[in-house]
C-alpha cells in the first residue's frame, strides 16, 4: 500500500500528512479532479420479468430532472451514454443487483452476449439482459441461474443501449 501511495505523491496527485492517520489529501493539479461529467439518469430497467417504460422516441435525455456525475475516465469519450437504475435480479451473477445503475451506450446492436437494454416492441416493455442472435430467434439470457431464458421473435427487439459500467448501491 506505502509503495502505491509514495507512487501517487511523487505523481502529484496527492500529498501525504504522515503524522495524521490516513493523512491524505488529493491535490488541486492532480489530472484526475474537474474531469467529471453529468449523466441523465432517464429511468427504470427491469432485470427479471420485463416492465413498462415510455417507448425508446419519447426518452428526453436532454431533459431528464435526474443526473448522475461520473468521472470522464469511466464514460471514456463515448457519445450517447446515459443510465438506468436496476430493478430486479435477473443479473446477479454479472454482479448487477436490484437498485444499482447501468451506465449505457446509445447503440442499435451488440455483439453476442453483450448485456443490453432491449425493448420489446409488441409488449411496449424493456428488460436488461445479455443478447444472443439464434438461427430464427433472439435468446434474452438473464444472468441468474434461477431463471430462464427468453426467446423472441428478431422483430421484435429493439436495442437500446449496451452497459459500459455498473454504479453499485451498498446501501
Amino acid at each position: 500500500m506505502d509503495y502505491n501511495l509514495n507512487i501517487l505523491e511523487k505523481e502529484g496527485y496527492i500529498r501525504r500528512h504522515r503524522e495524521v492517520s490516513r493523512g491524505i489529501e488529493l491535490l488541486a493539479q492532480s489530472p484526475v479532479l474537474g474531469r467529471w461529467c453529468q449523466v441523465p439518469i432517464i429511468g427504470q430497467i427491469a432485470a427479471g420479468e420485463p416492465i413498462p417504460v415510455p417507448t425508446p422516441d419519447t426518452w428526453d435525455i436532454a431533459a431528464s430532472s435526474e443526473t448522475l456525475e461520473v468521472t470522464e475516465d469511466l464514460i471514456r469519450g463515448r457519445d450517447g451514454v446515459y443510465a438506468l437504475k436496476v430493478k430486479g435480479s435477473s443479473m446477479v451473477d454479472a454482479l448487477i443487483n436490484d437498485g444499482d445503475i447501468v451506465l449505457m451506450q446509445y447503440v442499435n446492436a451488440v455483439e453476442n452476449g453483450e448485456m443490453a437494454a432491449v425493448w420489446l416492441k409488441a409488449e411496449k416493455e424493456a428488460t436488461l439482459k445479455k443478447v444472443y442472435s439464434e438461427p430464427s430467434r433472439i435468446r434474452l439470457q438473464p444472468a441468474n441461474s434461477q431463471m430462464q431464458p427468453m426467446y423472441v421473435e428478431p422483430g421484435n427487439v429493439e436495442i437500446q443501449g449496451r452497459v459500459i459500467a455498473v454504479i453499485r448501491q451498498l446501501v
